[in-house]
C-alpha cells in the first residue's frame, strides 16, 4: 500500500492575515477556504494555479512564536519568465532576496522571503 496523493503542506505562522496577504499579492495564490479547527487554530488553505495540492497556513492560539531556522524549508513555484515575474514583484513592493541565478540544469532560480522567515523559490525551467 502507498499513499494516494499529497493534499496539503502546513506552515505554522504568527500572523495568518499578513502571510495569506503575501501569498495572494506576491504570488497570486487564492484563499480556497478558512476555518477554525476544534482546538482553536485559525486555518487558511491557499490554492495554487495548476496544482491540486494546497498550502495550509495555521496560527495556533497561545503557543510559542514561530521561529523558522534559516534554510530549514522552502516552497518552490514554477514561473514562465523569471525576469518579468521579478519585475512585477518589485512593482508590488516585493524584492528578491537572492538571484536570479542559473542552475546546473540551465534553469533560472531566485528567492523571495515570505513572512515568518519562510523562503519561496521561483524557478524558470529550461525550455
Amino acid at each position: 500500500m502507498t499513499v494516494k496523493k499529497l493534499l496539503h503542506t502546513r506552515m505554522r505562522v504568527n500572523d495568518i492575515e499578513r502571510t495569506a496577504k503575501f501569498y495572494e499579492q506576491a504570488l497570486g495564490l487564492t484563499v480556497a477556504r478558512r476555518h477554525t479547527s476544534p482546538r482553536g487554530a485559525q486555518l487558511v488553505f491557499l490554492a495554487t494555479p495548476n496544482s491540486e495540492e494546497e498550502i495550509e497556513l495555521c496560527q495556533l492560539p497561545n503557543s510559542p512564536s514561530v521561529q523558522v531556522q534559516p534554510d530549514l524549508m522552502h516552497l518552490a513555484f514554477e514561473v514562465d519568465d523569471l525576469m518579468a515575474f521579478a519585475a512585477n514583484l518589485e512593482k508590488k513592493g516585493f524584492k528578491l532576496s537572492d538571484g536570479p541565478t542559473k542552475s546546473g540544469s540551465g534553469s533560472m532560480i531566485a528567492f523571495i522571503d515570505a513572512p515568518e522567515g519562510y523562503e519561496v523559490e521561483l524557478i524558470q525551467k529550461t525550455k
